[in-house]
């Protein structure tokens, strides 16, 4: 994978922002997973030198080929806040909480998989209804339900802290799924086509980990350092509200999730990188 530059500075030289995004529903649209619809302020936030740190359920192998892709060069938080990468030499200080591995510290906060899949199998058997997880799954069936390439596919599959899942058959009173779940100490949440299961962790306190980070590198103009959020789906929620401007974008079919409500919440105008392009240049405005 070609590396990609470390900034100056991180926060910007012209801007107090950073903004947290989302990836599928999100910036990419959610059936052909393109973010065309939002060049226009993608390369606003680039000329602008505002961050844009990418937080999805995707896993790592996933989301290195979008930043070059989007010709992004900034941390990213991967599998619904299971670890954080950041670039070495991002930040002008030491982090003494991550690990080096290849470019990048990275700072994990998940559960291992291995202990993912075994939990899910209990879960199943607990609850006493078929509970199959993604490391279930062909690559054949993991396009059908995604719609993604089978290139893609195979990317997806490489988890390592968050286990997607679909419940087979009659539905599961999810009082009887939270309390297995939580009786092992493991938590889960729903995206956009699956729920996921996983370790104490979520986007939001990753995003609060790296939060601390940029307003220490902004030193005494912290207090002006501005923090969006944008998302469309439940998992996103933790994200929302670690951040000072929540957004969230529009379904496909024009509704907004119902379970996202915070004060101060914006609503975009539109579905996925339609919704993003117009919310993220009238930030700019």
């Amino acid at each position: 994978m070609k590396k990609t530059p470390a900034p100056k500075n991180p926060v910007g030289g012209k801007g107090t922002m950073v903004v947290f995004t989302d990836l599928d529903g999100t910036l990419l649209d959610d059936a052909t997973y393109s973010f065309d619809a939002a060049r226009e302020a993608l390369a606003e936030l680039r000329a602008r030198e505002i961050p844009l740190v990418i937080v999805s359920s995707k896993t790592r192998a996933e989301i290195e080929p979008i930043r070059l892709q989007l010709q992004n060069r900034h941390p990213f938080i991967v599998e619904n806040g299971g670890a954080v990468f950041i670039p070495l030499q991002y930040f002008s200080f030491p982090l003494n909480d991550a690990v080096h591995r290849r470019n990048y510290h990275v700072v994990e906060m998940g559960t291992p998989y291995p202990l993912l899949r075994r939990a899910l199998k209990e879960i199943q058997q607990t609850v006493g209804r078929e509970l199959r997880g993604y490391g279930d799954m062909s690559i054949e069936e993991i396009t059908v339900r995604t719609g993604l390439l089978p290139k893609n596919a195979q990317l997806s599959q490489q988890r390592e802290y968050d286990e997607p899942f679909i419940i087979e058959g009659q539905a599961c009173p999810e009082e009887r799924l939270i309390k297995a779940i939580n009786e092992r100490g493991l938590r889960y949440t729903k995206g956009d086509r699956f729920y996921h299961l996983m370790g104490p962790h979520d986007k939001g306190r990753a995003v609060r980990y790296l939060n601390r980070w940029y307003r220490l590198q902004a030193g005494h103009g912290h207090n002006a350092l501005k923090t969006v959020g944008i998302g469309n789906s439940l998992n996103d929620l933790p994200m929302l509200e670690a951040v000072d401007r929540p957004i969230i974008v529009q379904q496909t079919d024009g509704s907004y999730e119902p379970g996202i409500t915070l004060p101060q919440l914006t609503r975009a105008p539109g579905p996925g990188p339609i919704g993003w392009n117009r919310a993220v240049l009238s930030l700019l405005q």
